[in-house]
């Protein structure tokens, strides 16, 4: 319910305001254009099998597109398919239908609906941020992510479900911000089959779901509200939207998977979790990698078709842990994947420094951000800590698969909206942002949430 604390801005003022954030969304995709008119030709490449344009999601896209179905995840045409998410490869495979399977054209066409999708995510980072920091907060927030290097280059320049779950997850999270404070059941319908339209780009933010619900519905519960029909309207939505693909996956492979079939393939190919350019590996680890990178692998996806496949890599993953024990080494791995995850190092070694040339820079950008989220986070952690609790679960639980597998900078875009949110908190000045905001921290959703607390800020 809204309690603003502000005077009513005069008219000229909120003509202005009006506008701000379709001016904001637009310089955003003029900037991500200016960018996809550098990168796009270098997408089709044939000497490398069409690699750059998409990888699995491209190789499935031309699948769909040239009428084998859903299927063919690497370069030969195969079997069907879960390895990928549905919902990007169909969006793909409909630009190669339109305009050219692996052409400049779509290439430049997906590229620029990845820019449109990252622009509009300008949406749900204002009033993701209006809601926790007030207006001027929101808008310092919005013209960031219109800049925000990560944003532009994962958007612009690489074919991908980035831009897509960021927009949808970062609008998920929006909706978890204030959803408590609905009783329409329609809303919370809606919520949870947006959550599962979410997980069909990228079914790692089902992690969160459950966190995210959990706080709504405590709150709901605190205001004597219905939270067990709410709680099951979200559920009984989410597992709508998940079903029809579950149903598919288990009548063209034989496996039961709401989404992807391929996690026990990250953890064999990546030797539990190395990082990038990390040559060392269990005690038992041989010359371990995925179908596109080696020949006999892919021989044996072939072969074996990919049920048969990827049951292998589970029962060789499980008689490794059983029979050759390596805990020490799993979680030394562990706590390098979380600080790379956050900070980009891994080593300075020179095989990796003539791998990957912007180690440093990259490392003293990563590590300023983490750096500024952190002192957002304190801020918060102060000031109110209801708002804080859901930035919390993104920020402490969405990179848990991630930790486990593969902790690449790729993999941190769809909380990444959030990461900028709790950057500009840490960045403003708390007052500053308390007399030019209309924060909806006071009335009666002060008396629903006792944990707010009126502490100074820190300077």
């Amino acid at each position: 319910m809204p309690t603003a604390t502000d005077h009513p801005a005069p008219a000229d003022q909120q003509g202005s305001s009006r506008w701000l954030l379709p001016v904001i969304i637009l310089a955003a995709f003029a900037i991500r254009l200016v960018v996809v008119c550098f990168t796009y030709r270098d997408l089709p490449d044939a000497d490398k099998y069409y690699e750059q344009f998409g990888w699995e999601m491209g190789w499935i896209a031309r699948a769909l597109a040239s009428g084998h179905g859903f299927s063919s995840p690497y370069y030969p045409i195969s079997g069907p398919t879960a390895i990928e998410s549905p919902l990007y490869p169909g969006l793909l495979a409909l630009v190669f239908k339109l305009f050219g399977i692996y052409s400049l054209t779509s290439g430049f066409v997906i590229l620029s609906i990845n820019s449109l999708f990252s622009a509009l995510t300008c949406i749900p980072v204002y009033f993701s941020a209006k809601y926790s920091l007030g207006a001027r907060g929101a808008r310092v927030a919005a013209w960031v992510w219109a800049f925000y290097p990560f944003a532009i280059y994962f958007s612009a320049g690489r074919v991908w479900e980035y831009a897509l779950t960021g927009l949808l997850f970062t609008t998920c999270f929006c909706i978890a911000q204030r959803i408590h404070h609905t009783s329409n059941l329609f809303a919370w319908l809606g919520w949870g089959a947006l959550f599962g339209i979410t997980a069909h780009s990228n079914p790692a933010v089902l992690s969160s779901v459950p966190f995210l619900l959990l706080l709504a519905l405590y709150k709901v519960y605190k205001a004597g509200g219905r939270w067990l029909l709410n709680g099951a309207l979200v559920t009984v939505a989410l597992i709508a939207v998940l079903t029809p693909w579950t149903v598919r996956n288990y009548r063209a492979l034989g496996v039961l998977c709401p989404v992807r079939d391929n996690i026990w393939l990250e953890f064999y190919a990546d030797d539990f979790g190395n990082a990038p350019w990390d040559n060392t590996s269990p005690p038992t680890a041989g010359g371990r990698g995925y179908p596109p990178d080696s020949v006999e692998e892919m021989q044996k996806y072939l072969s074996m078709g990919e049920t048969a496949y990827l049951k292998n890599k589970h029962d060789m993953s499980l008689d490794d842990f059983h029979h050759h024990p390596h805990y020490a080494f799993l979680v030394k791995k562990t706590l390098r994947r979380i600080v790379y995850y956050w900070t980009g190092y891994w080593s300075f070694s020179s095989e990796e420094m003539r791998a990957q040339p912007f180690t440093l820079e990259n490392c003293f950008y990563l590590t300023c951000i983490t750096l500024l989220m952190l002192r957002g986070i304190r801020r918060f952690w102060r000031w109110n800590r209801t708002a804080l609790w859901p930035y919390l679960v993104l920020i402490c639980v969405f990179p848990l698969t991630y930790y486990l597998t593969k902790p690449i900078m790729d993999y941190r875009q769809a909380i990444e909206p959030a990461v900028v949110v709790l950057l500009v908190s840490g960045v403003l000045p708390w007052r500053r942002i308390r007399r030019g905001g209309s924060i909806q921290w006071a009335g009666a959703e002060r008396s629903l949430e006792p944990e707010f607390t009126e502490i100074p800020p820190a300077a």
